[in-house]
Protein backbone atom coordinates (compact mmCIF):
# COMPACT_ATOMS: atom_id res chain seq x y z
CA UNK A 1 0.00 0.00 0.00
CA UNK A 2 1.53 3.28 -1.13
CA UNK A 3 0.93 6.89 -0.11
CA UNK A 4 2.72 8.63 -2.93
CA UNK A 5 6.34 7.52 -2.62
CA UNK A 6 5.83 6.13 0.87
CA UNK A 7 5.41 2.36 1.07
CA UNK A 8 3.15 2.22 4.12
CA UNK A 9 2.36 -1.50 3.93
CA UNK A 10 4.59 -3.99 2.17
CA UNK A 11 3.88 -7.65 1.38
CA UNK A 12 1.49 -8.36 4.23
CA UNK A 13 0.27 -11.98 4.14
CA UNK A 14 -2.30 -12.97 6.79
CA UNK A 15 -4.96 -15.64 7.07
CA UNK A 16 -7.02 -15.53 10.28
CA UNK A 17 -9.30 -18.47 11.01
CA UNK A 18 -12.93 -18.39 12.18
CA UNK A 19 -12.99 -18.19 15.95
CA UNK A 20 -9.42 -16.92 16.22
CA UNK A 21 -8.59 -13.95 18.41
CA UNK A 22 -5.68 -12.31 16.63
CA UNK A 23 -3.66 -9.46 18.13
CA UNK A 24 -1.95 -7.07 15.70
CA UNK A 25 0.92 -5.19 17.28
CA UNK A 26 3.40 -2.59 16.13
CA UNK A 27 5.00 0.76 16.96
CA UNK A 28 3.41 4.03 15.91
CA UNK A 29 3.34 4.44 12.11
CA UNK A 30 4.11 0.74 11.60
CA UNK A 31 1.10 0.16 9.31
CA UNK A 32 -1.58 -1.06 11.73
CA UNK A 33 -4.18 1.59 10.88
CA UNK A 34 -3.49 1.23 7.16
CA UNK A 35 -4.10 -2.51 7.48
CA UNK A 36 -7.39 -1.93 9.29
CA UNK A 37 -8.53 0.59 6.67
CA UNK A 38 -7.77 -1.94 3.94
CA UNK A 39 -9.66 -4.68 5.77
CA UNK A 40 -12.72 -2.47 6.24
CA UNK A 41 -12.72 -1.08 2.70
CA UNK A 42 -11.79 2.46 3.73
CA UNK A 43 -8.69 2.25 1.53
CA UNK A 44 -8.13 0.51 -1.78
CA UNK A 45 -4.87 -1.47 -1.87
CA UNK A 46 -2.20 -0.51 -4.36
CA UNK A 47 -1.91 -4.23 -5.03
CA UNK A 48 -3.06 -7.42 -3.35
CA UNK A 49 -6.48 -8.02 -1.79
CA UNK A 50 -8.39 -8.45 1.45
CA UNK A 51 -11.23 -10.91 1.99
CA UNK A 52 -13.82 -11.07 4.76
CA UNK A 53 -15.54 -14.47 5.09
CA UNK A 54 -14.53 -15.19 1.51
CA UNK A 55 -15.76 -11.87 0.07
CA UNK A 56 -13.26 -9.48 -1.46
CA UNK A 57 -13.77 -6.16 0.34
CA UNK A 58 -13.30 -4.22 -2.91
CA UNK A 59 -15.17 -6.53 -5.30
CA UNK A 60 -18.09 -7.35 -2.97
CA UNK A 61 -18.10 -4.52 -0.40
CA UNK A 62 -21.68 -4.91 0.83
CA UNK A 63 -21.38 -8.65 1.42
CA UNK A 64 -18.07 -8.21 3.21
CA UNK A 65 -19.05 -5.18 5.29
CA UNK A 66 -22.31 -6.66 6.56
CA UNK A 67 -20.19 -9.33 8.24
CA UNK A 68 -17.87 -6.84 9.98
CA UNK A 69 -18.25 -5.17 13.35
CA UNK A 70 -15.74 -2.30 13.33
CA UNK A 71 -14.59 -0.18 16.26
CA UNK A 72 -12.02 2.45 15.19
CA UNK A 73 -9.51 4.00 17.56
CA UNK A 74 -11.61 7.19 17.56
CA UNK A 75 -15.28 6.35 17.07
CA UNK A 76 -17.56 8.76 15.20
CA UNK A 77 -21.18 9.36 16.20
CA UNK A 78 -24.15 11.53 15.37
CA UNK A 79 -23.78 13.51 18.57
CA UNK A 80 -27.32 14.86 18.70
CA UNK A 81 -28.77 11.34 18.87
CA UNK A 82 -29.31 9.64 22.18
CA UNK A 83 -27.45 6.41 22.84
CA UNK A 84 -30.64 4.45 22.18
CA UNK A 85 -31.36 6.37 18.96
CA UNK A 86 -27.83 5.68 17.77
CA UNK A 87 -28.32 1.95 18.32
CA UNK A 88 -31.61 2.11 16.41
CA UNK A 89 -29.81 3.86 13.55
CA UNK A 90 -27.15 1.12 13.46
CA UNK A 91 -29.83 -1.57 13.55
CA UNK A 92 -31.57 0.03 10.56
CA UNK A 93 -28.26 0.32 8.73
CA UNK A 94 -27.60 -3.41 9.09
CA UNK A 95 -31.27 -4.33 8.58
CA UNK A 96 -31.64 -5.93 12.00
CA UNK A 97 -35.29 -6.76 12.71
CA UNK A 98 -36.81 -4.28 15.18
CA UNK A 99 -37.66 -6.81 17.90
CA UNK A 100 -34.24 -8.42 17.73
CA UNK A 101 -32.59 -4.98 17.78
CA UNK A 102 -34.46 -3.97 20.94
CA UNK A 103 -33.57 -7.24 22.67
CA UNK A 104 -29.90 -7.10 21.71
CA UNK A 105 -29.65 -3.40 22.61
CA UNK A 106 -31.03 -4.11 26.07
CA UNK A 107 -28.61 -6.96 26.58
CA UNK A 108 -25.61 -4.95 25.35
CA UNK A 109 -26.56 -1.88 27.38
CA UNK A 110 -26.80 -4.02 30.50
CA UNK A 111 -23.51 -5.78 29.79
CA UNK A 112 -21.60 -2.56 29.10
CA UNK A 113 -23.27 -0.49 31.84
CA UNK A 114 -25.07 1.80 29.39
CA UNK A 115 -28.68 1.44 30.52
CA UNK A 116 -28.66 4.64 32.58
CA UNK A 117 -27.27 6.56 29.57
CA UNK A 118 -29.84 5.30 27.04
CA UNK A 119 -31.74 8.59 26.74
CA UNK A 120 -28.71 10.88 26.96
CA UNK A 121 -27.33 12.51 23.85
CA UNK A 122 -24.01 11.14 22.69
CA UNK A 123 -22.45 14.61 22.88
CA UNK A 124 -22.95 14.55 26.66
CA UNK A 125 -21.31 11.18 27.24
CA UNK A 126 -17.81 10.74 28.64
CA UNK A 127 -15.04 9.30 26.50
CA UNK A 128 -15.24 5.91 28.21
CA UNK A 129 -19.02 5.78 27.86
CA UNK A 130 -18.77 6.64 24.17
CA UNK A 131 -16.23 3.85 23.75
CA UNK A 132 -18.60 1.34 25.33
CA UNK A 133 -21.37 2.59 23.05
CA UNK A 134 -19.11 2.18 20.01
CA UNK A 135 -18.36 -1.41 21.00
CA UNK A 136 -22.03 -2.14 21.65
CA UNK A 137 -23.05 -0.75 18.26
CA UNK A 138 -20.40 -2.85 16.52
CA UNK A 139 -21.78 -6.02 18.11
CA UNK A 140 -25.46 -5.24 17.52
CA UNK A 141 -25.78 -7.05 14.18
CA UNK A 142 -23.82 -10.06 15.50
CA UNK A 143 -20.92 -9.82 13.05
CA UNK A 144 -18.85 -12.78 11.95
CA UNK A 145 -15.68 -10.67 12.10
CA UNK A 146 -14.85 -8.04 14.73
CA UNK A 147 -12.15 -5.53 13.82
CA UNK A 148 -11.32 -3.42 16.84
CA UNK A 149 -8.60 -0.79 17.21
CA UNK A 150 -7.40 0.07 20.74
CA UNK A 151 -10.58 -1.15 22.48
CA UNK A 152 -9.47 -0.28 26.01
CA UNK A 153 -8.95 3.45 25.39
CA UNK A 154 -10.81 5.43 28.04
CA UNK A 155 -12.12 2.38 29.88
CA UNK A 156 -11.77 1.89 33.63
CA UNK A 157 -10.48 -1.51 34.84
CA UNK A 158 -13.99 -2.92 35.43
CA UNK A 159 -15.27 -2.07 31.95
CA UNK A 160 -11.98 -3.11 30.36
CA UNK A 161 -12.47 -6.54 31.94
CA UNK A 162 -16.02 -6.72 30.54
CA UNK A 163 -14.74 -5.92 27.04
CA UNK A 164 -11.98 -8.52 27.27
CA UNK A 165 -14.43 -11.17 28.45
CA UNK A 166 -16.85 -10.30 25.65
CA UNK A 167 -14.18 -10.51 22.94
CA UNK A 168 -12.99 -13.85 24.33
CA UNK A 169 -16.55 -15.19 24.47
CA UNK A 170 -17.30 -14.08 20.89
CA UNK A 171 -14.11 -15.75 19.71
CA UNK A 172 -14.99 -18.98 21.50
CA UNK A 173 -18.39 -18.84 19.77
CA UNK A 174 -16.69 -18.82 16.36
CA UNK A 175 -16.34 -15.08 15.65
CA UNK A 176 -13.03 -13.92 14.22
CA UNK A 177 -11.54 -11.07 16.27
CA UNK A 178 -8.84 -8.82 14.81
CA UNK A 179 -7.51 -6.73 17.69
CA UNK A 180 -5.01 -3.92 17.26
CA UNK A 181 -3.54 -2.62 20.49
CA UNK A 182 -0.51 -1.04 22.15
CA UNK A 183 -1.39 -2.83 25.40
CA UNK A 184 0.87 -5.85 25.18
CA UNK A 185 -0.54 -7.39 28.36
CA UNK A 186 -3.99 -7.46 26.72
CA UNK A 187 -2.57 -9.23 23.67
CA UNK A 188 -0.67 -11.68 25.84
CA UNK A 189 -3.78 -12.43 27.89
CA UNK A 190 -6.29 -12.82 25.07
CA UNK A 191 -4.66 -13.66 21.75
CA UNK A 192 -4.54 -17.07 20.11
CA UNK A 193 -1.87 -15.67 17.81
CA UNK A 194 0.07 -12.44 17.57
CA UNK A 195 1.36 -10.59 14.52
CA UNK A 196 3.99 -7.87 14.87
CA UNK A 197 4.33 -5.28 12.11
CA UNK A 198 7.26 -2.89 11.79
CA UNK A 199 7.97 -0.33 9.08
CA UNK A 200 5.09 -1.67 7.03
CA UNK A 201 6.18 -5.30 7.07
CA UNK A 202 5.11 -8.30 9.11
CA UNK A 203 8.17 -9.34 11.15
CA UNK A 204 6.67 -11.97 13.47
CA UNK A 205 3.64 -14.26 13.47
CA UNK A 206 2.67 -16.98 15.92
CA UNK A 207 1.50 -17.76 19.41
CA UNK A 208 3.18 -15.98 22.30
CA UNK A 209 4.90 -19.26 23.23
CA UNK A 210 6.18 -19.65 19.67
CA UNK A 211 7.56 -16.12 19.72
CA UNK A 212 9.21 -16.82 23.07
CA UNK A 213 10.89 -19.93 21.71
CA UNK A 214 12.12 -18.01 18.68
CA UNK A 215 13.93 -15.46 20.90
CA UNK A 216 15.15 -17.42 23.91
CA UNK A 217 16.24 -20.88 24.97
CA UNK A 218 16.15 -22.80 28.23
CA UNK A 219 14.48 -21.65 31.41
CA UNK A 220 14.78 -17.99 30.49
CA UNK A 221 12.25 -18.51 27.66
CA UNK A 222 9.52 -19.14 30.22
CA UNK A 223 10.16 -15.74 31.77
CA UNK A 224 10.31 -13.74 28.55
CA UNK A 225 7.20 -11.59 28.33
CA UNK A 226 5.65 -10.18 25.17
CA UNK A 227 6.95 -6.70 25.91
CA UNK A 228 10.57 -7.85 25.76
CA UNK A 229 9.91 -9.83 22.57
CA UNK A 230 8.17 -6.84 20.98
CA UNK A 231 10.96 -4.41 21.86
CA UNK A 232 13.67 -6.73 20.59
CA UNK A 233 11.90 -7.50 17.32
CA UNK A 234 10.94 -3.94 16.47
CA UNK A 235 14.50 -2.82 17.12
CA UNK A 236 15.92 -5.23 14.53
CA UNK A 237 13.03 -6.51 12.38
CA UNK A 238 12.93 -8.99 9.51
CA UNK A 239 10.04 -9.32 7.06
CA UNK A 240 7.82 -11.95 5.48
CA UNK A 241 4.63 -11.99 3.36
CA UNK A 242 3.15 -11.26 -0.07
CA UNK A 243 0.35 -8.74 0.21
CA UNK A 244 -2.91 -10.49 1.11
CA UNK A 245 -5.24 -10.65 4.09
CA UNK A 246 -7.98 -13.21 4.63
CA UNK A 247 -10.33 -13.06 7.64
Amino acid sequence: MNYGRLRALDQLDLTIAPGELFAFLGPNAAGKTTTIKLLTGLLRPTDGWAKICGFDIQEHPMEAKRRIGYVPDVAEFYDKLTALEFMTFIADLFEVEAGAARKRTGELFEKFALTSYATQRVENLSHGTRQRLAISSALLHEPKVIIIDEPMVGLDPRNARVVKEELAARSQAGVTVFLSTHLLNVAEELADRVGIIHQGRLIALGTVDELRRSRETGEESERTDLEKIFLEMTETGSAEGNGTANL
